[in-house]
């Protein structure tokens, strides 16, 4: 009997203090799929790519605090241009930081196609505190925390460290438009690309997860566009009543008209999931999506 067509492909792109191919992590997402999708009959196994920035597993979790993330999703794009695997499309899944940067990707690399993105724990309005990270024990993120505390909009800051490129501080947004190198620019704050936002909306489907009792991310209301209101640092605003969904400054009003937003929540700590939810509402929903 003869093959159907095959499942598209899907790119991971891991948090800080992790790599590409941790069994733990992403190598346990990595199965999941597989053994979810790969029990379907005459169906081809799916082809997963784990975005890997640097020559081995040491040098990618390294990049993940210290590699500026311009590089990195430069990097990135020739990587899925470079694999003929990835011709004809890829579902893609960002957890936590590599979520902002997975949209970066479908904002500046078009081609070939992202279909849906699927961003777990992102931190798209970037974060304003650093209390720990996946990794406690880290080394990095003292020193980080220590760095943002004292200058993340210092040029040299910008371009080495990571953590300083989605720093937000909502009681200075003009120095952090001004001199944020990466979440300004792609979230169109500094000047308005338009290939931003023609790009972004070729997404079939734009899937925003939410950890309702995350303490990583503040505010958590940041993996849902949302931040807080300019000039304090207590009340929210949501991503509808922002200037950048009201002035469509990315394109996420006509996507959320069009019902390309996704807006999902869990009830636990960041990246704290049931694989059972993960295959109902992630795989069973949008990675069921042929070539």
């Amino acid at each position: 009997m003869a093959r159907s067509k095959e499942w598209m492909p899907v790119v991971l792109w891991h948090g800080m203090g992790d790599c590409c191919c941790n069994p733990l992590s992403l190598g346990k997402i990595d199965k999941v799929i597989r053994k979810t999708l790969g029990n379907e009959t005459n169906r081809n196994e799916v082809y997963i790519h784990s975005i890997k920035i640097g020559n081995n597993v040491f040098e990618d979790t390294l990049n993940g605090y210290f590699k500026n993330v311009n590089e990195q999703v430069e990097e990135a794009c020739q990587q899925i241009r470079n694999d003929p695997r990835l011709s004809s499309g890829y579902n893609a899944i960002g957890f936590s930081q590599g979520s902002q940067f997975l949209r970066a990707l479908a904002q500046r690399c078009p081609g070939p196609n992202m279909n849906n993105l699927i961003s777990i724990g992102g931190q798209h309005q970037g974060v304003f505190g650093l209390p720990h990270c996946e990794y406690p024990d880290s080394k990095y993120c003292d020193y980080i925390r220590k760095i943002l505390d004292v200058g993340a909009y210092w040029s040299w800051v910008q371009a080495k460290f990571v953590q300083a490129e989605y720093w937000h501080d909502p009681y200075n947004e003009e120095e952090y438009i001004d001199g944020s190198v990466f979440l300004a620019e792609i979230n169109n704050e500094k000047t308005l690309n338009r290939n931003y936002i023609t790009n972004l909306r070729k997404l079939k489907n734009f899937v925003m997860v939410k950890f309702n009792q995350d303490t990583m991310v503040i505010p958590r209301e940041s993996e849902w566009f949302g931040f807080y209101t300019p000039g304090q640092g207590i009340n929210i605003t949501s991503l509808r009543d922002s200037r950048l969904y009201k002035e469509d400054r990315l394109g996420l009003q006509k996507m959320d008209k069009a019902g390309k937003l996704h807006f999902l929540e869990v009830d636990g700590d960041h990246l704290q999931f049931e694989m059972e939810w993960f295959i109902d509402n992630i795989i069973n929903k949008f990675l069921r999506v042929t070539i």
